[in-house]
């Protein structure tokens, strides 16, 4: 080990000053068990500092998991009722091609004029309109809905462009009755959604 042999400068006079002579491995030792403690601090405040971390991450994790609990509990309901709707919606789609797609014979035709015609209480005058091929339809069969009367007057039939097939249009002095298959199909549609 060297020695400086250059003096120090004090601007006092150095008082109760003692000479202690310290081996190198006596200070080595004691530097290495300070090291030691320190290390030792550190690994103490690194553990309680990821403790602590620990501790805020389990509480921020429980606050959002409560939170998708309630977001969950929110929106199944919403689900549910959107499954419904499309569920109605594809029943009512499937009901009316079916409806559409079945083929008008007379009897459907006189089905149909019967249901509009027996709401009817009133005597007087009685205009149905019809689609033109539901009329023909009837017509070519001699339908005995065509000489029906009603209150001693005949019931007047005529087609109508505004009539879809297997429906019609009944007017008479008190009013009309609209039973057209689209109106009823939409009446239909609508109860369903209620």
């Amino acid at each position: 080990m060297e020695t400086n042999s250059n003096p120090i400068p004090f601007v006092e006079a150095l008082r109760e000053v003692q000479i202690v002579k310290i081996s190198l491995s006596e200070l080595e030792r004691k530097w290495r068990l300070r090291e030691q403690e320190a290390y030792a601090r550190g690994i103490e405040d690194g553990e309680r500092a990821l403790s602590e971390q620990l501790v805020q991450q389990r509480a921020d994790l429980r606050h959002l998991q409560n939170r998708l609990f309630v977001q969950l509990e929110n929106t199944i309901p919403q689900v549910v009722r959107d499954c419904e709707q499309a569920l109605i919606a594809i029943a009512w789609e499937t009901a009316r091609k079916v409806v559409n797609s079945v083929e008008i014979t007379p009897s459907m035709i006189e089905a149909a004029l019967d249901e509009a015609l027996t709401s009817l209480r009133q005597t007087g005058r009685v205009r149905v309109q019809l689609h033109a091929a539901d009329l023909s339809l009837i017509e070519g069969v001699n339908s005995p809905v065509l000489l029906k009367e009603l209150g001693g007057e005949r019931i007047r039939f005529e087609s109508s462009p505004e009539v879809g097939r297997g429906g019609c249009l009944v007017y008479t002095d008190f009013g009309t009755v609209d039973a057209r298959r689209e109106v009823k199909l939409e009446l239909l549609r609508q109860s369903i959604e209620s």
